[in-house]
């Protein structure tokens, strides 16, 4: 399958030095161009990419087919996972609005079926890491977990009331 993403993949590269808005982004997807690689620059360690997708649309010249895009990443044991976020058909659904789906690069959207052209538009965000290791974070939410708790008083029982006859 890499062989396959080498020979029908397009990379995008952020732009230089450090933009710490970050900017719009956008790709198609076609018939020629099956898929996109969306990698962040790896110099930046005190900083996190994230891309946040709004929109997939077809393009001009679609034909009524189903167009199936899907984003291809990693799971938290490192194995390549698809996952399909869009079937889109010029006859009754020729745009899908994700509202701020986010991801983590490096990510690879790859058309699964159809011809497209499919059109995806997003952000890229680029935020100050926290300078935390994973599990000092695990740590810091364990420790606001409990002191939320501490403050929560104890619900108590209510008093029964004795009726006079």
């Amino acid at each position: 399958m890499a062989a396959f993403l080498e020979l029908q993949s397009r990379e995008w590269r952020p732009p230089s030095p450090r933009d710490p808005e970050g900017g719009l982004f956008g790709c198609a997807l076609t018939g020629s161009a099956l898929a996109f690689t969306f990698v962040a620059d790896e110099e930046d360690e005190d900083c996190e990419h994230l891309l946040t997708l709004s929109t997939v649309s077809l393009g001009a010249g679609a034909v009524d087919e189903c167009n199936v895009v899907e984003v291809v990443g990693r799971d938290c044991d490192d194995r390549e996972i698809a996952v399909p976020v869009a079937n889109l058909k010029l006859s009754c659904q020729p745009s899908l609005s994700l509202d701020g789906f986010t991801l983590q690069p490096p990510v690879t959207f790859r058309l699964a079926a159809g011809s497209g052209p499919v059109h995806l538009a997003g952000q890229h965000r680029v935020v100050p890491s926290t300078g935390l290791s994973d599990e000092d974070e695990d740590e810091d939410e364990d420790e606001d977990e409990s002191s939320e708790e501490e403050e929560i008083a104890p619900i108590m029982p209510a008093k029964k009331q004795r009726r006079r006859l």
